[in-house]
């Protein structure tokens, strides 16, 4: 599997991206070397499409499939693309405020702690539906790990189409997410127009 070994203050900098979006409280007190040059418009567009699947931790091609499948779907391609980003179930972890970080959340899932509507889910891509309820499993409720975890993120803002209940580690997907509701600091536009050429 490829890993990316890039330092996260570092890629935040060059993609001119806040690291409170990926869940580090951390700030760099450093500039970017590239702050005042001009970018051309292919640049924008390249930086808009890295700082999503940044952001998400998305590898090319199965952010390539999502567009394609984003563009399928009806209504906009754009915002479609980013309600499927928004969908993964690593998100809807870190969105839950039961990981600090996606990365973490990818790996709770990948270690077999989360059951979906009843049944234990491994696949961090996994698409959650309208409906679903998302758990941690019972044997790893009593973790210390999570309670840790709880301090941490239990300030954090839940969106409006999770239901939460923090204390059995449980939540719900009300709805699926509309683009008001996702804040994540990308311009879909420029991405669909990359990939338009």
């Amino acid at each position: 599997m490829a890993v990316d070994r890039v330092p996260v203050l570092k890629r935040c900098r060059s993609l001119g991206l806040d690291p409170i979006y990926l869940g580090i409280d951390k700030k760099s007190n450093r500039e970017s070397k590239r702050a005042n040059k001009k970018i051309s418009e292919y640049g924008l567009q390249l930086r808009e499409k890295q700082k999503a699947k940044f952001i998400y931790g998305v590898l090319e091609k199965p952010f390539r499939n999502y567009y394609e499948k984003a563009e399928r779907l009806s209504g906009q391609t754009g915002e479609n693309l980013m309600i499927l980003l928004e969908r993964r179930l690593d998100n809807v972890i870190f969105r839950m405020g039961l990981a600090r970080t996606r990365k973490e959340a990818r790996q709770i899932v990948d270690h077999k702690h989360v059951l979906v509507n009843g049944k234990c889910v491994n696949i961090p891509s996994y698409l959650v539906k309208a409906g679903d309820t998302i758990e941690i499993k019972e044997k790893h409720k009593g973790d210390n790990h999570y309670k840790l975890i709880l301090d941490v993120t239990g300030g954090r803002l839940i969106p409006a189409w999770l239901e939460i209940d923090q204390e059995n580690l449980k939540g719900e997907i009300k709805t699926l997410p509309t683009r008001e509701e996702i804040d994540v600091p990308v311009n879909e536009m420029l991405i669909v127009e990359l990939y338009s050429k």
